[in-house]
């Protein structure tokens, strides 16, 4: 048996405020072709299916599109909830669904699987979505579940239990942090309280493959344990990491072998560093005038409107930043000590100047316009 293995679709999300939508599209219909021409028995979508817990109607749409073209290959499609969706919303879509696209949100119902038969016989896919201890405990009282690695091993106990009484291969679906895995700044959730949300390897143990959401790059914990990663990049702190999936296969005795395939990137996402004269050079547009750019210029100086400039080069730079290369020396006296030490208006704007660019006071050619601007008012006022 043959099982794709994606997640993180984000459907609604947006890039600097910029929809994803259309270049979604593309990557699905990539990724409907790669079950195509891999002769691929099932699909799997490891939760976050959306962005939002209440997506728009056009997020509905790309989805619904989206899974009847992986369903019309011929293709099993089984998805589960992750953190950013609404699984009640996503469970009621799953009613209107044709028979082969399992939508899988009731943490009651862990341990009963979707089976799919093939040549070697049944294998059973377990999904567990996103589980949050606070919202699920009360379906399980006897259970102690305060944090995430508690919550997690109950409910692959639960799988365990489902294997016992399944004779055949198993996978099991899930979304969580699991130990030993390198997150991407800024997306998922971050790890708090002393790292109560991670979830331990061994809490995996039992199915012949893990196929797991929530990070979005790839990652393999284990041989069996992988996270495939969002199949597009939603921050410039993913732009190195692949977008694709895991095509998994499974023969009579479980898991034998998992390759990965690459997704296509609709746009490339770059991040240029130099003063804005050098990202603004021909080579660097040249190069770069069609890609996601993210600007961080080292002048000493903050630039007079830095993103309109580059907008007039790179029409999709989403964000500009200024890091100076090099710190001017600050002066440690406060700006209101400063001020009072302050003797001339020069003095004065010297200080505020040094205040708001990180110490760094007037060049030669504005301190000659504050020379010539406080002149002119000395003569008006002499005028008077």
């Amino acid at each position: 048996m043959r099982i794709l293995h994606t997640s993180d679709w984000h459907i609604g999300r947006t890039f600097h405020g910029n929809s994803t939508m259309d270049a979604l599209a593309e990557v699905f219909g990539a990724l409907t072709e790669q079950v195509r021409e891999n002769d691929v028995d099932v699909v799997v979508v490891a939760g976050d299916v959306f962005d939002s817990a209440t997506p728009a109607a056009a997020a509905y749409t790309l989805l619904g599109d989206a899974l009847v073209a992986l369903h019309e290959t011929g293709a099993r499609v089984i998805v589960t909830s992750g953190n950013h969706d609404s699984a009640a919303r996503l469970g009621f879509q799953a009613r209107l669904l044709r028979d082969g696209i399992d939508v899988l949100t009731d943490p009651r119902a862990i341990g009963d699987p979707v089976t799919v038969h093939d040549a070697d016989g049944p294998v059973h896919f377990f999904g567990i979505p996103y589980l949050e201890p606070a919202i699920v405990r009360q379906h399980w009282p006897e259970a102690q579940l305060r944090t995430q690695a508690q919550t997690m091993a109950y409910a692959m106990g639960l799988v365990r239990e489902g294997i016992d009484r399944h004779e055949g291969r198993s996978v099991a679906i899930a979304h969580c942090f699991a130990a030993g895995v390198d997150v991407t700044a800024g997306l998922e959730r971050e790890v708090r309280q002393g790292g109560l949300d991670v979830v331990p390897l061994e809490v995996f143990d039992g199915p012949d493959y893990v196929a797991l959401g929530h990070i979005h790059g790839r990652q393999q914990v284990s041989e069996r344990v992988r996270y495939s990663g969002a199949p597009l990049h939603y921050s410039f702190g993913e732009q190195h990491k692949p977008r694709g999936s895991w095509l998994v296969e499974l023969d009579a005795d479980g898991l034998a072998s998992v390759e990965w395939l690459d997704l296509p990137v609709p746009r490339a996402l770059v991040t240029l560093t130099g003063t804005l004269d050098e990202i603004l050079s021909v080579e660097n547009v040249a190069a770069h005038a069609e890609d996601w750019v993210c600007a961080i210029y080292t002048d000493a100086v903050a630039q007079a409107e830095p993103m309109r400039r580059l907008r007039e080069q790179y029409p999709f730079c989403a964000m500009v930043q200024h890091q100076p290369s090099v710190s001017a020396d600050v002066d440690e006296r406060s700006y209101s000590e400063r001020l009072r030490m302050a003797v001339t208006d020069t003095d004065r704007i010297e200080a505020f100047l040094q205040h708001v660019r990180a110490g760094q006071g007037a060049s030669e050619r504005e301190s000659e316009l504050i020379r010539e601007i406080l002149d002119d008012r000395a003569r008006t006022e002499a005028l008077v």
